[in-house]
């Protein structure tokens, strides 16, 4: 598995200004730990921002400087198959891409303001990475984000980082990665074997994920017809019947996650085919956008225009300068033939993982923008709330109280946060920028919601 690695810099001339770039010829390392890359031929990009020396937010929009050392944050985009490098250009990195699709302008809410951000391309066949593209569950995504992770620290350019406090966050079906990633970690860490580093876990985050299917899917029709919006968008016989449908959806996705075997494979198919048909495509059928209920969705498979993404991420003159001619890939913003590999691990439930962290007093924030549908703030409260950890009891009391002067609703206790980000959608950061930074800054700092 190799890796790449480049610090940008953002301005009108856009790729020309991308600066230190280093071939993965030069700085990569060959990955043989991970029993998932048996080719040994995975090769994950990744885009590394390191934190800002002079901050670009606007007066009036200055956050607290932290104490100690930088953080080092690892953002992982879900789909699963979508691009990270798509977030990093349209949410929270350095730089977005102008209407041209050939230059780039400051982003003054970039999380680059508060840590240094590594933005991973996995699993292999995401964006620019390649290689032997066998994932198909999230014990491969994890092995293989672990061995990455191990031959980053390594690598020349990586070494740096290795103490820095490390923070992995998804969003979306990074529902499902980050969790089982900061979990290999930590059990990496308490079984280290020979050659490997201890990797300094400090948090886990996650932004409008997929993490309990069991428990999110139950709040579908409920996000339909009765959001915090009142905003009602299928008639009420809809919800009704969808409400009708929920015993058999949860009953398969209780079956999904007996087991590992063929049974519950199968059973793991049969509940991602019944739950959808049944729960989310009433809501798809109303034309609105799944991510944003406030809006339609549009000619675009993915209800959002990301061409002048795509015309930049593929133009020869980006190609060349993130040094990936030689391979010469398509950058696609979601690989939907690895989106369709991931259908038996969907209804996986990976709550028992952030419990696991929990208990071990590594802090964990579950933030959701309220006008999102398909991975909605109803679904994702309800599984913090009913989350079998050491201080279930002290979280379910803890009260729901405002936070940051109306920008949403926080309920906090012993590590756990589960954040409300009010006129919101899927995509946190694109929506409230400066509310997203300082929700992330205020996680990385370790201050109290």
């Amino acid at each position: 598995m190799c890796a790449y690695v480049i610090w940008l810099w953002c301005n009108k001339f856009g790729i020309d200004y991308l600066t230190h770039i280093y071939h993965s010829s030069l700085y990569s390392t060959i990955v043989k730990g991970s029993k998932f890359d048996t080719d040994s031929d995975k090769h994950l990009f990744y885009w590394l921002a390191e934190k800002r020396s002079t901050s670009q937010l606007p007066p009036g929009e200055q956050i607290p400087a932290g104490t100690g050392e930088t953080p080092l944050i690892v953002w992982l985009t879900g789909g699963p198959g979508c691009s990270s490098s798509l977030a990093l250009l349209s949410e929270n990195g350095p730089c977005t891409v102008n209407d041209d699709g050939e230059s780039t302008s400051i982003n003054p809410h970039s999380w680059t303001e508060s840590a240094h951000v590594l933005w991973l391309d996995q699993p292999a066949d995401v964006g620019y990475s390649y290689g032997q593209g066998n994932d198909s569950n999230e014990e491969m995504i994890s092995e293989d984000a672990y061995y990455f992770l191990q031959a980053f620290f390594k690598s020349e350019q990586g070494q740096k980082y290795l103490t820095a406090p490390l923070f992995i966050v998804g969003e979306s079906y990074g529902g499902h990665y980050a969790p089982a990633i900061a979990h290999r970690i930590w059990k990496g860490n308490t079984n280290l074997q020979p050659g490997l580093a201890t990797l300094n876990l400090k948090g886990l985050a996650i932004g409008n994920g997929l993490t309990d299917p069991e428990e999110q899917y139950k709040w579908y029709a409920e996000m339909a017809f009765k959001n915090s919006h009142n905003n009602p968008v299928i008639s009420e016989d809809t919800y009704n019947m969808m409400k009708k449908s929920e015993p058999m959806c949860t009953k398969g996705i209780a079956q999904c996650n007996s087991g590992d075997g063929m049974l519950d494979s199968f059973a793991c198919q049969a509940a991602f085919a019944y739950c959808n048909m049944a729960l989310t495509t009433p809501y798809r059928a109303t034309g609105l956008n799944p991510y944003d209920i406030r809006k339609p969705c549009g000619d675009n498979p993915l209800c959002y225009d990301f061409s002048k993404i795509e015309k930049f991420m593929n133009s020869d003159k980006t190609k060349a300068a993130l040094h990936v001619s030689d391979h010469n890939p398509t950058w696609q913003t979601c690989n939907m033939m690895i989106n369709m590999s991931f259908h038996v691990d969907w209804m996986k439930n990976f709550a028992p993982y952030v419990a696991d962290l929990l208990n071990a007093g590594i802090p964990s924030l579950i933030y959701a923008g309220d006008v999102d549908f398909v991975c909605n703030y109803m679904g994702n409260r309800a599984w913090t709330l009913n989350l079998d950890w050491n201080h279930k009891t002290e979280f379910q009391a803890a009260p729901e109280k405002d936070w940051n002067g109306g920008k949403g609703l926080a309920r906090t206790s012993n590590g756990l946060t589960f954040l409300q980000v009010f006129e919101a959608g899927h995509m946190v950061p694109a929506d409230q920028p400066l509310v997203a930074l300082q929700m992330i800054t205020k996680f990385i700092h370790g201050e109290e919601f």
